[in-house]
């Protein structure tokens, strides 16, 4: 009938967003995500169950980029099916290579880059939107789709920094920071939903506030944030170890709700390849400013991210890098291998070291890394330690509780086994004594 057929006109679409790659894609996506609600889109994590699918792309190295090519080529055969009707891209794949991928797959219906989230409001919901109505003032709209007890903050957008093999400033532009009192206001608001920890993040942290206080801000950021009552852990991860921001220290030693924990990438520890790759630090000022943070805060748990097989790591610089990751003993280490990126610096220096040397490399530093973390964790026996509790896992016939510490981050860090008989609340913190430990784990029961 014709009522029927103008209900079904009107009936709102279903969308579902699909994200890819790093936490500020996450951001993102929970962003658009408001904007969608607010146009009056049903948000559904079903893509089969969705009218509309919304890829939110990586573009970082070419394992992320498989990844993201194989979820819109995913998303393409639902739409072949007849299971969807529109799928549409953004992000940073979109954002670098959108010629390319229109060209390859005609049948996706958009392309939109890093910060077209009104062209994409606009386009899916086939309506005018306004500016104002997608700006990041509207931050009740925000959508979070981490556990309802965490969230990730993201402080400012894109990069200054010239670093040889990053593509990031490509992708997402200049430096550009958010004003205190916006990130404040967004906390509040997250704080109010019952989040309790915060976990800051930008392209690096220690830049935050040149380009908009002419000065490095995120000291007063800081101070401002802890004093929001209801939060428990400020936590700061992706901090650029050059022109590393000193003023921070005393705050993160002295204010119980800054986690102690920093994200710090290093990427190398040759100083030769250091200077390759444009980081703007020596091997010796790596050193000393991590010297410098440990005096600072104790017990603070720092994590690094490395590369290996870049071209120009010989044997002798990688000799280097096993020795500093051995001396550093850090707490928490990720290694990636060198992916060669067409735009950066370091594409013209080619890729000469064959993916399995990388691999190897790679193998060779978390073997060295793996006995340091299960020492690190073995001193922990006997201690009780707040554990905030993330999930609930069945075991055969029982089931234990899974959560971390203070100094580990959702999804990258070690975990903590805690057994229990008694039920748990997902996202509140306990105080747990430490009786067993793994390389990557810790088991516990709740203290009495």
């Amino acid at each position: 009938t014709a009522t029927t057929q103008k209900k079904s006109a009107t009936k709102p679409d279903r969308v579902s967003v699909i994200t890819l790659g790093c936490e500020k894609n996450t951001v993102d996506s929970e962003v658009l995500m408001g904007g969608l609600r607010h146009t009056g889109a049903k948000l559904t994590e079903n893509p089969e169950k969705s009218d509309v699918i919304i890829l939110n792309t990586c573009g970082f190295i070419d394992n992320a980029k498989q990844q993201s090519i194989n979820a819109i080529l995913e998303a393409l055969e639902l739409k072949k099916e007849g299971k969807v009707r529109e799928v549409y891209v953004s992000g940073c794949l979109s954002e670098r290579y959108r010629t390319e991928l229109a060209a390859e797959m005609p049948e996706v219906d958009g392309f939109f880059g890093t910060q077209d989230f009104e062209n994409i409001l606009r386009t899916v919901s086939k309506q005018e939107i306004g500016a104002p109505d997608l700006k990041y003032d509207l931050l009740g709209e925000r959508i979070l789709t981490t556990p309802k007890h965490f969230a990730y903050i993201k402080i400012s957008e894109g990069c200054d920094n010239p670093c040889s093999f990053c593509a990031i400033p490509i992708m997402r532009g200049g430096h550009r920071s958010r004003s205190i009192e916006e990130i404040e206001f967004e906390v509040m608001m997250l704080a109010g939903q019952g989040v309790k920890e915060i976990i800051l993040i930008a392209q690096d942290l220690t830049y935050y506030g040149l380009d908009r206080y002419e000065s490095r801000a995120l000291a007063k950021l800081l101070q401002r944030l802890v004093k929001i009552e209801s939060l428990r852990w400020i936590r700061l991860m992706y901090a650029y170890p050059a022109k590393f921001p000193r003023d921070i220290l005393p705050i993160m030693a002295g204010e119980e709700k800054i986690a102690r924990y920093l994200d710090i990438p290093v990427q190398h520890a040759s100083t030769e390849v250091l200077r390759s790759m444009r980081r703007g630090i020596t091997r010796r000022a790596t050193e000393d400013l991590i010297g410098e943070i440990r005096q600072a805060v104790p017990g603070i748990a720092l994590r690094t991210t490395l590369i290996t097989g870049y071209p120009t790591e010989g044997e002798k610089e990688f000799n280097e890098l096993e020795e500093f990751v051995a001396t550093m003993r850090f707490e928490r280490l990720g290694v990636f291998t060198y992916s060669q990126e067409d735009g950066t610096t370091a594409d013209e220096l080619g890729d000469p070291i064959t993916s399995e040397e990388k691999q190897s490399r790679q193998s060779r530093l978390m073997e060295i890394q793996q006995e340091i973390s299960l020492e690190h964790n073995q001193s922990k026996i006997g201690q009780t330690i707040p554990v905030v509790i993330e999930r609930i896992e069945d075991i055969g016939l029982t089931h234990q509780w899974v959560g971390r510490t203070e100094q580990d981050a959702p999804e990258v860090d070690n975990e903590v086994l805690v057994e229990c008989d008694t039920k748990l609340t997902i996202g509140e913190i306990y105080p747990v004594v430490i009786n067993d430990a793994y390389e990557f784990d810790l088991v516990g029961t709740l203290a009495d």
